[in-house]
């Protein structure tokens, strides 16, 4: 019996809430009439969040609603405007949209900034008709069946957003005409990606066009408040990929950001803003975003670290590596974490890596080859360190030592060169690299050092002995014009 009497108060709710809005709805008189005719557009209309909250036709097309007098209706005197063509449309959405308290009164929390954003947009360029801008509210949102971004019908619904923005953007004919080096595959490279395909299969939390671009306020990604501007993307992604609770369900890490913004990329992008540092998308691409697999992370680092790539593509790491299925560069330099190189990496010390697959037991030859790299790049490094103490020594002693100073280079090139060498675990060619070119630059650095500090000094006793003999030459000569004035 509870149950019988819950179920016919439910129906009487319902019967009396539709009541009161056919009620409501009957009022506007634009509405009744086109509906009345079967008029597509107001059956359209019926689905449409404004017609839900009892919004009348002319509160976009103008006039008065209230009168059924076809000619009173569509009086110009009254405000009608008829289809708003161009920016008349954005500028009739803004009349609700774009204040605070009208939307407050529909019940609406939505931010009243979204045209001013649009403003600041990429797509707020004349049209080539040169009369309009390209993009109005109904580009996006449609005309008569409006309803609210969550609903799973809306154009810019997260499922519906990509197939969308690839309306224009996937258009070659209409792009060619507002920014032709923009490629036209995005779309088919987004339905390749994770995200896309996660989109494809009904996964609404996949990023889709507007969790990376944005919505209303879509700029260049050359435009530095743009959220693909290289700075800004490592925040964009982290957005989601740093949520915990977001990707709980993904079942991933999502400590991606705070590690990359410790690493070498991270450091070289945040502190020093070298916007040619590798961002999210260098390793794991935009549109067709996808997590590298084992065999094309060496790829992915080799599009830079070009000759690192191919020289441990042929040392004998690249077969021991493919037969174990160890990820090539990940494994001694890590990925979203990448330190900075350093001697440390390399030897059988505790924070060297190698010391995780050589030790003297097992893999003997290569735990021996590393231990000899490292004392062999330790020693260049000290010798580095002590002829650029005597540059600077005899140079602050006011020695002309510029060409010591630019052979040096040479030995800090010797260094680099030799971290390079390393991936080809060639140690013949490692130390010749650190002992005929490095180490032998940095004796000829210190020779041409101690030399100039020698002749500072000889310089120095010289004068001394100099002035000490003038000193005595002049007593001389006072004691011999004394003794001849005496003899007068």
């Amino acid at each position: 019996m509870k149950n019988l009497l819950k179920n016919f108060c439910i129906t009487l709710f319902i019967f009396s809430a539709g009541s009161i809005s056919r009620a409501q709805s009957t009022q506007d008189q634009c509405f009744v009439c086109h509906d009345s005719n079967g008029d597509k557009i107001a059956a359209l209309y019926k689905t449409d969040i404004h017609f839900q909250k009892n919004i009348p036709c002319s509160g976009c097309h103008g006039g008065n609603f209230k009168t059924d007098d076809m000619d009173a209706a569509m009086n110009y005197k009254e405000g009608f405007l008829g289809v708003p063509k161009g920016d008349q449309i954005s500028n009739r959405c803004i009349q609700c949209h774009g204040k605070a308290e009208t939307m407050k009164r529909y019940g609406s929390n939505l931010p009243t900034n979204q045209y001013e954003s649009l403003q600041n947009s990429v797509h707020w360029q004349k049209s080539t008709k040169g009369t309009e801008h390209i993009v109005q509210c109904i580009t996006c949102h449609n005309a008569h069946g409006i309803v609210s971004v969550k609903n799973s019908s809306s154009p810019v619904y997260s499922l519906n957003l990509p197939a969308l923005c690839s309306k224009c953007h996937s258009n070659a004919v209409y792009m060619r005409s507002y920014n032709p080096s923009l490629p036209i595959d995005q779309f088919q490279k987004y339905k390749s990606s994770v995200h896309g395909m996660r989109n494809i299969n009904g996964d609404a939390k996949a990023a889709d066009c507007a969790d990376c671009h944005g919505t209303h306020e879509i700029r260049k990604a050359t435009d530095v408040k743009s959220k693909v501007y290289p700075i800004n993307i490592p925040q964009t992604c982290s957005t989601c990929h740093s949520n915990v609770e977001y990707m709980q369900t993904y079942k991933i890490a999502t400590d991606q950001f705070s590690k990359y913004k410790s690493s070498v990329h991270g450091k070289a992008l945040f502190e020093k803003n070298d916007l040619n540092a590798p961002t999210c998308n260098s390793c794991h691409g935009n549109h067709a975003a996808t997590p590298p697999g084992v065999e094309s992370i060496s790829k992915v680092c080799g599009n830079c670290h070009v000759l690192n790539a191919e020289l441990f593509s042929a040392s004998p790491h690249k077969k021991a590596f493919d037969k174990r299925k160890y990820p090539e560069c990940e494994t001694c330099h890590k990925y979203h974490d990448i330190v900075t190189a350093s001697n440390e990496l390399l030897g059988v010390s505790k924070e060297a890596v190698c010391g995780k697959c050589h030790n003297a037991a097992e893999n003997k030859k290569g735990f021996e080859i590393a231990k000899k790299m490292r004392n062999l790049i330790d020693n260049l490094e000290s010798e580095i360190t002590a002829a650029k103490s005597m540059v600077e020594e005899a140079e602050q002693k006011g020695m002309e030592v510029s060409d010591a100073k630019f052979k040096l280079r040479d030995a800090n090139q010797a260094r680099l060169e030799s971290r390079t060498m390393v991936h080809s675990i060639d140690y013949q060619k490692f130390e010749e690299i650190v002992s005929r070119k490095g180490l032998q630059a940095t004796t000829r650095v210190k020779e041409e050092a101690r030399s100039a500090i020698d002749n500072y000094f000889f310089r120095r006793y010289g004068l001394l002995v100099s002035v000490i003999i003038m000193s005595m030459l002049a007593f001389a000569l006072f004691l011999y014009i004394k003794n001849i004035e005496r003899k007068k």
